[in-house]
């Protein structure tokens, strides 16, 4: 009986440091962006905020030192964990310029991971209380690495551009359109999903939530990824150019795997207006 139950627990035992060791992999794999930085970089200052008038959000500003002692800041917002901006150091006038967008989110599909060029200037004084403005606009200029992670497949190099390049061209696209249908912003992740899930896609909805009068006598369905798409309602609702998108059920599988990229996309403006005003922060580190 003794050596079962040494036999037992040397068994559980294993397990449990098996199931750490992945945990530590998986949380490692997943959270280093894409060159490895965030392991190599030491944090040199931390200054925090509070931004906006209505639901305001804590905004970091994180001033870091690669192996090379090449300096950056990374700005984060705690309403949009899915993104990191970058910029080169502040100069001795505080002009600093935006480097990149670093984007890194999951699904229950995997993962999307990519680095978007942006253009775009600002001036940040540091300090016991610092100072952050918007000099010149942020513009996206183009995905330049990227990753996707999609259940046991791990896509990389030039593949993985091509494909969110392409897809970063439907979610803008989708976004857009959204965005000139005039409904709610400023939404929570959560709210944003729950309000616009029922729009997109009423054929997976449950019967109370679906748009009203979203079918008609004569509509023609389409079967694609598994799913009959109202064709009717997808020319009565959607712009030309995603139609198309809707109707192969590529709308749907960009939803399932970038939710937080379209809310981002969707978001962008009240990103930017963030930065309307100067910022002062405090300095925590």
């Amino acid at each position: 009986m003794k050596k079962i139950k040494n036999y037992l627990y040397f068994v559980l035992l294993s397990a449990v440091i098996l199931l750490c060791c992945s945990c530590v992999f998986l949380m490692e794999k997943t959270g280093q962006i894409l060159d490895g930085t965030a392991f190599t970089e030491e944090t040199t200052a931390l200054y925090r905020a509070s931004a906006g008038n209505e639901d305001p959000v804590v905004l970091e500003i994180t001033a870091v030192k690669n192996k090379d002692n090449e300096q950056s800041l990374i700005i984060t917002i705690d309403k949009y964990p899915m993104m990191k901006l970058r910029t080169s150091y502040p100069g001795e006038n505080g002009i600093f310029l935006f480097d990149t967008l670093e984007y890194l989110a999951g699904s229950t599909h995997g993962w999307n991971e990519f680095t978007m060029q942006l253009l775009g200037s600002g001036r940040f004084v540091p300090g016991v209380r610092a100072s952050f403005e918007i000099t010149e606009e942020i513009e996206h200029i183009q995905i330049t690495k990227a990753r996707i992670h999609r259940y046991d497949t791990r896509i990389i190099g030039d593949d993985a551009l091509f494909a969110l390049r392409n897809r970063y061209e439907r979610v803008t696209k989708l976004a857009q359109w959204m965005l000139s249908l005039n409904r709610p912003k400023g939404q929570t992740i959560n709210d944003f999903e729950k309000y616009w899930k029922p729009v997109l896609f009423p054929e997976i909805i449950f019967i109370w939530n679906k748009p009203d009068n979203w079918q008609r006598d004569g509509d023609i369905y389409l079967k694609a990824e598994d799913i009959n798409w109202n064709t009717g309602y997808t020319e009565r609702f959607f712009p030309e150019e995603l139609r198309p998108v809707r109707n192969s059920g590529t709308l749907l599988r960009d939803w399932e795997e970038a939710l937080s990229w379209i809310y981002l996309e969707y978001e962008w403006n009240n990103i930017v207006d963030l930065f309307s005003d100067t910022i002062y922060l405090t300095k925590i580190k």
